[in-house]
C-alpha cells in the first residue's frame, strides 16, 4: 500500500513589506463592536444602532464612504448588484421561470423572457435587477451569456473575486476563465476559433485534450490555494499562481507547505506589479 509521507524542508525565504499584509491597518470587528459613537454617520449594511452608538452585527472590515459606514462582511453569501457576471446552477424548472443556485440567501429567478439557453443546468449570466426580497433577477439576452459547455466550476467565497470591468478572461497557459461574482468560476479549454461574443459555450463535444485537462486542472488547484490564504482572485493574480506552481506536480499543489511556497511567490509577484 502507497504510502504518503512529508519531511520538514528549507524553504526559499521570501520578504514581504509588513504594512501591505499587516491587519492593524483594517479596522477589523465583529458582531457588537462599537464602531463610533459619532452620530454624524449614517448606517450602512451589516450594522446597527444601539444606544446611539453604531454597532457591527457582522464580522469584517469597516469601509466608510463619505458619511456612510457599512461593515463588508469577511465571508458571507453572495449579495448580487446589477450588472454583476453570476455562473449559476438551475435548480427548479417553472410554468414561466427558472430557478437558479448562485450562492445567495435565496434562489435567484431567470424569467423565460431573458433565457438565450441551448439547454443544460449551468450557465452564466447577468444581474438584471434585485427584487425587494434580495433575490435576483437574471438575464442571458447577450450571446456572451448562456449554457456553459466542457469545464470545471471550482466554489469560492464571493468576497474573494476581484470586481473588474471584465470577468471573461482567456490565459496565455491556454485555458479560459470566467470568474463569477457570486464565488462561482468556472474553467474550460479555450477554443481554437472562437467568437468574441460566444463567452464559455461552443459546442464541440469532442473529448479534451490530455494537455487541456492537465491546464485546467492545475488552474483549479491554484483557485483552491489562493482562496484557502485569502488572496484576491483575478486574471493576473490566478497567472502568476498557475506560473508558480508550474515547478509542482498538479497532485501537490495543495500540499500545506507546497501551497504555502506557492501563494507566497504569488504574493511578492503582485507586489512587484504594483511597485
Amino acid at each position: 500500500m502507497a504510502v504518503d509521507m512529508r519531511v520538514p524542508t528549507v524553504r526559499k525565504q521570501i520578504s514581504l513589506p509588513e504594512s501591505r499584509f499587516n491587519t492593524d491597518s483594517k479596522h477589523l470587528v465583529v458582531p457588537g463592536d462599537v464602531i463610533t459613537s459619532d452620530t454624524g454617520f449614517m448606517r450602512g449594511h451589516g450594522t446597527y444602532m444601539d444606544d446611539e452608538k453604531l454597532t457591527a452585527s457582522v464580522a469584517g472590515e469597516v469601509e466608510r464612504v463619505n458619511k456612510l459606514i457599512c461593515v463588508r462582511p469577511l465571508k458571507t453569501r453572495f449579495n448580487g448588484e446589477v450588472g454583476d457576471v453570476v455562473v449559476g446552477r438551475i435548480t427548479e424548472v417553472q410554468q414561466k421561470r427558472w430557478k437558479v443556485e448562485t450562492n445567495s440567501r435565496l434562489d435567484s429567478v431567470l424569467l423565460l423572457s431573458s433565457v438565450n439557453l441551448p439547454g443544460g443546468e449551468l450557465f452564466k449570466a447577468e444581474v438584471q435587477s434585485v427584487f425587494s426580497d434580495g433575490a435576483l433577477s437574471l438575464h442571458t439576452r447577450s450571446l456572451k451569456y448562456g449554457k456553459l459547455g466542457q469545464g470545471v466550476l471550482v466554489q469560492v467565497s464571493p468576497s474573494l473575486v476581484k470586481r473588474q470591468k471584465t470577468h471573461f478572461h482567456n490565459l496565455p497557459c491556454g485555458a479560459s476563465i470566467i470568474l463569477g461574482n457570486n464565488g462561482f468560476i468556472w474553467l474550460y479549454p479555450t477554443p481554437g476559433q472562437q467568437d468574441e461574443e460566444a463567452g464559455g459555450y461552443y459546442t464541440s463535444l469532442e473529448p479534451v485534450l490530455l494537455s487541456d485537462r492537465e491546464v485546467i486542472s492545475r488552474l483549479r488547484n491554484c483557485l483552491l490555494a489562493l482562496a484557502a490564504h485569502k488572496v484576491l482572485l483575478y486574471d493576473t493574480s490566478v497567472l502568476y499562481c498557475y506560473e508558480s506552481s508550474l515547478s509542482h506536480q498538479i497532485k501537490d499543489i495543495l500540499k500545506p507547505e507546497t501551497m504555502d511556497d506557492i501563494v507566497m511567490e504569488t504574493r511578492q509577484r503582485l507586489l512587484d506589479q504594483e511597485g
